[in-house]
């Protein structure tokens, strides 16, 4: 018996075993993007059985529409039954990047920049109360980031993401750190609402953000926003060092991804060449 047969077998039990809930009408296209959030913030792939304990849906239900999603390649079947995204959310995920203007041009830029700072370079934007990064190229130094392509951070522990709510009111700032600061693994990271939202909109001031330390030991990030044509930051375009090349001055680390930033802007028109 193979382990998805015995985890269809073990499945029918639980379904016999779950209680009888009040019944609320689910559309099939929610359901198919409950299964989606789920397996991205799980990162890694699951069971049926684990995928509708998550999202709260009964697990013939679940079962019905990961095997549609499976036939049609939004969901890859792995050995032992393991769900996870698949190859059609690629393609989807392609055609759009190609038509996003910000991160095409953006991620020219980052190719640039990597080449002339010789370090690994991020594009990062917002979800929700997270940070996550769009692009990244990693440079010729030795130094290797652990972040990687669609990682999600919350926001209070880089330099990124209090770029991308700096430009908030402040109440609304507030009521973003207050719901989302958390504890970082180095225990560096600020968690008082007040001093994030008060550091957000002074960093977003200053075009430029850097955090040492705060989410990775003796990693470092030099940002700088990508501000839209009414000044709100859509993205931005850091630099990632080991935290001792803050402070160096051949490359300027700063002066660089500022000038990246700036570039970026004129070239989607929201910033005039020069000003």
């Amino acid at each position: 018996m193979t382990a998805n047969v015995r985890d269809q077998d073990l499945s029918r039990t639980e379904i016999a075993a779950e209680p009888r809930r009040s019944r609320t009408r689910t559309s099939g296209i929610d359901r198919v993007l409950q299964i989606l959030d789920c397996l991205q913030r799980r990162g890694r792939p699951a069971t049926a059985y684990e995928i509708a304990r998550d999202i709260g849906a009964p697990l013939s239900t679940v079962y019905v529409i990961v095997d549609d999603m499976v036939e049609k390649e939004l969901l890859d079947r792995k050995d032992g039954g393991l769900l996870w995204l698949g190859p059609r959310l690629y393609q989807y995920g392609l055609t759009y990047a190609r038509t996003l203007d910000l991160l095409n041009v953006a991620t020219q830029e980052m190719h640039e920049l990597a080449q002339s700072s010789k370090e690994t370079i991020q594009i990062c934007g917002r979800d929700g109360d997270y940070m996550v990064v769009f692009a990244m190229e990693e440079g010729k130094d030795h130094f290797q980031v652990t972040s990687r392509v669609g990682t999600r951070t919350p926001l209070n522990w880089t330099a990124s993401g209090r770029l991308l709510v700096g430009h908030l009111p402040e109440e609304e700032r507030l009521a973003i750190f207050a719901r989302s600061a958390t504890a970082s693994p180095t225990g560096r990271a600020e968690t008082d609402k007040h001093v994030l939202a008060q550091a957000s909109a002074a960093a977003l001031s200053q075009g430029l953000a850097i955090q040492a330390g705060e989410s990775d030991f003796s990693v470092a990030c030099i940002a700088a926003p990508i501000r839209d044509n009414l000044g709100a930051c859509r993205a931005t375009i850091s630099i990632v060092v080991p935290d001792v090349k803050v402070r160096q001055k051949d490359p300027d680390l700063t002066s660089l991804v500022r000038q990246s930033a700036k570039r970026i802007e004129e070239r989607l028109g929201w910033r005039r060449a020069g000003s």
